[in-house]
């Protein structure tokens, strides 16, 4: 394995970004080297420094929701209102070779930092912009409401609950995830054209949850099929996202996506005459059969030990997992190789990394 650490130690990014979305590029290419200066309003800095349990620290300048996602940055209070900050600003550009924003219409012309302006600067400038709606509406975006209005909100949950919320920042994370993609084939281009012109590329929330609607999408499009509100399982797929209990009262579930898998885990239940059963033997007739299947299958599974299962499982490549709080995902080795840790302010702050990925030779 390589280290990915220095690819961008070159680079010099200015982040003008709050909230999620924005902030979280920023510390996706700090982590790969890049010098990240996050700029922010002394009067109203990032709103995320207040966004607190209730048992943290009310006098800390930061929040563990801020450290989640801003990442050996350098911190520098500017009001772009004030004419020598901003032109603090300016000074800094020509040194630049990426500027992130999320602000909403209007306010690069309020502030004098429209593209235009800004590559007078530094005309291989790359802009990354993050908007709610796209880039002619002034509407404000949260990513609750993109869940609500992409069509998110609406399949999760179940016929009891109603909708209900990705508990995470769901859209946030998935429009980062974009405007990174861009980004990368941005500075591509600038290595591979001669006498580049610096672009802007921009991702709305909007159209990145629009398009990360995939097969729920596709189930639309092609067969005027409506999901509602049916909990962890799979529209196409059974048993998949049921939830089972073992004898020693652990949650688990499967990914039951094969007639192969099925056969397995119907062996291992000594409940081989469901492979040949007419409601259960293929993909189509398990899933409009799920709820008596999930009956038959949660009678057999009550009887084994969660330890039991998985070794079997696992050791035949059938997908099932444990349901697990992040207590308990913490104390996988995996996951502990994600947790990075840094000092912000005089204060100890920790957060998972934003490259999950690994170079080989």
């Amino acid at each position: 394995m390589t280290s990915h650490i220095e690819i961008f130690k070159e680079l010099n990014v200015i982040d003008l970004t709050t909230v999620l979305a924005g902030p979280s590029v920023g510390t996706f290419l700090a982590e790969l080297g890049a010098h990240v200066l996050k700029i922010e309003n002394p009067n109203q800095p990032d709103i995320t420094r207040s966004w607190k349990l209730p048992t943290e620290n009310k006098n800390s300048p930061v929040s563990a929701y801020f450290a989640s996602i801003n990442y050996k940055k350098e911190y520098r209070l500017l009001d772009l209102t004030n004419p020598v900050d901003l032109q603090s600003l300016f000074e800094l550009i020509p040194h630049t070779d990426i500027l992130l924003m999320n602000f909403k219409k209007g306010d690069q012309e309020k502030l004098g930092i429209t593209d235009k302006i800004l590559r007078t600067k530094n005309s291989k400038l790359i802009i990354g912009k993050i908007t709610g709606f796209g880039v002619d509406n002034d509407r404000v975006a949260y990513d609750l409401i993109l869940q609500a209005e992409t069509g998110f909100m609406s399949m999760n949950g179940t016929p009891d609950s109603g909708p209900i919320k990705m508990p995470v920042a769901l859209i946030d994370v998935l429009t980062a995830h974009h405007l990174k993609e861009a980004i990368l084939i941005e500075l591509w281009q600038r290595e591979k054209v001669a006498n580049y012109v610096g672009k802007t590329v921009t991702v709305s929330l909007y159209e990145a949850a629009v398009s990360s609607l995939i097969n729920q999408a596709s189930n639309y499009l092609m067969t005027d099929f409506v999901p509602q509100h049916i909990g962890s399982l799979h529209p196409n797929i059974a048993p998949y996202g049921e939830l089972f209990k073992t004898a020693d009262k652990k949650t688990i579930t499967f990914a039951i996506g094969t007639n192969k898998h099925f056969h397995l885990l119907c062996d291992y239940l000594k409940k081989d005459e469901l492979v040949n059963d007419e409601r259960f033997k293929n993909v189509q007739d398990r899933v409009k059969n799920r709820e008596s299947l999930y009956i038959i299958l949660q009678n057999e599974i009550k009887k084994y030990t969660s330890k039991d299962l998985f070794q079997f499982m696992h050791t035949h490549y059938v997908p099932c997992g444990e349901i697990k709080d992040l207590q308990s995902v913490f104390t996988n080795e995996l996951a502990q190789n994600l947790i990075r840790e840094e000092n912000i302010d005089g204060h100890v702050t920790k957060r998972v990394s934003s490259v999950a990925w690994k170079i080989e030779e």
